[in-house]
């Protein structure tokens, strides 16, 4: 018996043990044509036997579909149901499992997980099925948290990626890389069992050359993740306004980077400006956009400035967040406050979560204009005065984005993102223990203090793999997935 302490939120619930018999409903908790019930565990058989699914005298070993009908008693009678079967050895989560799948009506559904609960089941928790499936070694942990990626995926990249973790592209070279380094670990530690006699396990010369390339292994999936965050960063930033309302000042000034062009001319940024940076070990994206032309300007560059518009509202429509830059020395143009009125009473093309900022820009050179602030404060939205060129207010807006960074944490959305979140900080540690046994093998040092360095860089590995987990860590992963997962 395999027991688990399940904990949620950080608080330690109960004891309970994977053998339970475990039911929910697995299909969306919407109305639809069709829905299905899982249930998984050793009891599995006996219970559906128990509620007429399945016959009496039933001996099956191996996966069955066949038709049936569950009486639900009351006024909701007898339902027709289609009868999915796997034996152990043929089940996702390495136990006696089924799928009920039938009408999906939510109170019919909620019936028959009530009818299999009076006969035994347990209510399955928050990623139970796919907990099982990795206690059971189904899964490692990225594939499980792979599984959560499919499910959230809404764009096709994210989905490709969720889909080639699941696959195991991400957990074969992490599994092979910590073969060799407890390949690697016996025989340097079967040396030191004789180091008072003659015999030489393992060649210097041959430890560094596997211990070089075990360690250009890890650097290149490293690598792979840092590119997947980079291009599905927890947080995407959006800048928009008027030409010459200090965007591009901004994005440097925030990047600490020369990134974009400045100039004293309107209208320098004519494609967008992406630049990915870290802040407080979050991955950000910001994008510098064309400047909104006031009505009636530059009519030659027409068709160059659509393009530009069309840019600037594409990475407005993926954006977390939208920094509206006003320039708080200039004229008091109704442009630049008509335009994102306008676009927060529109409310299309932006994602429904997006936040709307205004930046009240080279607040250094003199205050807003007259009447403005009475303005601003009709639009209801959080408003902040800074100067990419003294500093001025830029501590305080880098620190807001930091928080709205940490609410967005792909630790805590999960899926495929939070794998490479997970996993930064466990492959910089086995990189850095098998450089530094690469460096004492080098100096010659005791080969007990180069099998220390990998058996600590084997150990880092299996934290990304799950050869190695604590509750809390399981906790994290599969509390985020829904009921039924």
């Amino acid at each position: 018996m395999i027991e688990f302490l399940y904990c949620t939120e950080g608080l330690l619930i109960r004891l309970f043990t994977v053998d339970d018999t475990i039911v929910a409903i697995a299909s969306p908790l919407a109305p639809a044509h069709r829905g299905i019930v899982r249930i998984s565990g050793d009891a599995v058989v006996p219970m559906l036997q128990r509620v007429g699914l399945l016959p009496a005298d039933f001996r099956g070993s191996r996966p069955r579909r066949f038709p049936a009908a569950l009486d639900l008693g009351c006024d909701l009678g007898s339902v027709d149901t289609d009868v999915m079967l796997w034996p152990t050895e043929r089940s996702y989560t390495g136990q006696p499992s089924a799928e009920l799948h039938l009408v999906g009506s939510l109170p019919i559904l909620d019936a028959v997980v009530d009818r299999l609960i009076e006969v035994g089941a347990r209510a399955a928790r928050a990623g139970e099925f796919t907990m099982r499936a990795f206690l059971a070694g189904r899964l490692d942990l990225p594939q499980a948290e792979a599984v959560l990626g499919v499910i959230d995926a809404e764009d096709p990249n994210t989905l490709n990626d969720a889909l080639s973790q699941l696959a195991g592209n991400l957990s074969r070279p992490l599994q092979a890389a910590r073969s060799e380094l407890l390949n690697l670990l016996a025989d340097v530690e079967a040396g030191l069992d004789f180091v008072d006699e003659d015999i030489e396990f393992v060649e210097d010369e041959h430890l560094l050359q596997r211990l070089r390339q075990i360690r250009a292994g890890l650097i290149s999936t490293a690598d792979q993740l840092r590119e997947r965050s980079a291009s599905q960063s927890a947080l995407e930033i959006v800048l928009r306004g008027l030409p010459n309302a200090g965007k591009s000042c901004l994005l440097n000034a925030i990047t600490q980077t020369e990134s974009a062009i400045v100039t004293e001319q309107a209208g320098t940024t004519r494609d967008s400006i992406s630049v990915i940076f870290e802040l407080d070990e979050h991955s950000i994206q910001i994008t510098d956009t064309a400047g909104i032309e006031a009505r009636g300007a530059h009519e030659a560059d027409a068709a160059v400035l659509a393009k530009a518009q069309l840019q600037a509202i594409d990475a407005a429509s993926r954006a977390d967040l939208c920094l509206w830059c006003v320039d708080a020395s200039g004229p008091a143009s109704n442009d630049a406050l008509d335009q994102l009125r306008g676009a927060l009473a529109a409310g299309g093309g932006f994602k429904k979560s997006i936040e709307h900022w205004l930046l009240l820009t080279k607040s250094d050179l003199s205050p807003p204009p007259s009447g403005w602030m009475e303005a601003i404060a009709e639009l209801g939205i959080r408003t902040l005065s800074v100067s990419a060129v003294s500093g001025s207010g830029m501590a305080e807006l880098i620190t807001e984005i930091g928080g709205v960074a940490e609410r967005l944490d792909p630790t805590e959305t999960g899926g495929v993102i939070g794998t490479a979140a997970r996993c930064r900080n466990s492959l910089t540690s086995a990189s850095t223990a098998t450089q530094t046994a690469i460096a004492l093998t080098q100096a010659q040092a005791g080969h007990e203090l180069v099998a220390a360095e990998i058996r600590a860089a084997a150990s880092a590995i299996g934290d990304v793999t799950g050869e190695v987990y604590t509750d809390d860590l399981l906790d994290r992963v599969f509390s985020r997935f829904c009921i039924g997962k």
